[in-house]
């Protein structure tokens, strides 16, 4: 009995020091959500407005540009995922991976060849363990994104939309992330962010008024080409703060449910551990009595 106690105490304070560790990660993980929604709400402003600038000159143009014109016969499309770095996060990355391969397969099934770019560890480690291909990833910086990083990601993106398909340049533009909706729901969605659909974007921003006539100087096509890298950095910017949101709301909430599941061990543990002392005990107990039973018995023996 006495070892199967000490079996339980050490498993007590195992899971206790686990517990503080989770309880631990889980308030720092509610910190760091209310810095990552405030960025959220700082950058969606600028990116809106900078969609209806690409809009306005788009349709205030008739200029054929990678940023508008749909091709003919799109024969490839590139997609950006979005993933963390770190794990102990519930199932964040492994949805948006899930998202990424049904949006993988429609495009194949639409009869385009896919190029996956990937940002966070955890997609760079599921398609190296698959040995799948990915044409470029970067990681390092998904709980914390930066403009520079945005930046860095779109850069090989843009060179690939402005490349012919026969040059590995891309038809569409897609990216995949983990939308912020609140602190208890992040969902995974897909979006098309090149070419840009006017219709789309009128409806997005919920007036649809019409757009007035411009002028363009130089030209509507060096406009577009000047709008073009500033309009993909500016949604995978957005995109990285959304998902770096989303990415701290599953852990916080992974961590919580960590600390109390060891909670609900603890107190089961303690009661096991609790039985054993008593059974120890009562079998000491019950020695003592059977020992100085016998010990009454003997005596009395010998009295006679």
């Amino acid at each position: 009995m006495g070892a199967q106690l000490r079996v339980y105490k050490r498993r007590i304070r195992s899971v206790t020091a686990t517990k503080k560790i989770t309880k631990a990660m889980e308030m720092i993980a509610a910190s760091r959500i209310v810095k990552a929604q405030r960025q959220v709400a700082a950058s969606t402003p600028y990116a809106t407005e900078l969609t209806r600038a690409v809009t306005a000159v788009a349709t205030g143009s008739t200029t054929k540009h990678p940023l508008t014109t749909e091709a003919d016969a799109p024969a490839r499309a590139a997609i950006l995922l979005i993933t963390s770095d770190r794990g102990l996060a519930g199932g964040y990355s492994a949805n948006a991976i899930k998202a990424a391969e049904r949006l993988t397969e429609r495009l194949r099934g639409e009869g385009k060849e896919v190029v996956t770019y990937v940002i966070g560890r955890k997609g760079v480690a599921y398609y190296g363990f698959r040995e799948r291909k990915v044409a470029d990833s970067w990681t390092g910086f998904t709980d914390s994104p930066t403009y520079a990083d945005a930046k860095r990601a779109a850069a090989p993106l843009i060179e690939a939309v402005t490349q012919e398909t026969a040059e590995g340049g891309v038809d569409e533009l897609h990216i995949v992330f983990t939308e912020f909706v609140s602190m208890m729901t992040q969902n995974p969605v897909d979006n098309r962010m090149l070419p840009l659909s006017l219709d789309t974007t009128k409806d997005e921003e919920g007036k649809g008024e019409i757009l007035p006539l411009f002028d363009f100087e130089p030209s509507a096509e060096d406009v577009l080409d000047a709008l073009l890298p500033r309009y993909v950095e500016s949604r995978i910017y957005n995109a990285l703060l959304q998902a770096a949101a989303s990415e701290h709301a599953a852990r916080r909430r992974a961590m919580k449910s960590a600390t109390d599941n060891a909670g609900e061990l603890i107190k089961s543990l303690s009661r096991l551990a609790n039985a054993a002392r008593q059974a120890e005990i009562t079998q000491e107990i019950s020695e003592i009595v059977g020992g100085a039973s016998a010990l009454a018995d003997a005596t009395a023996g010998s009295d006679k």
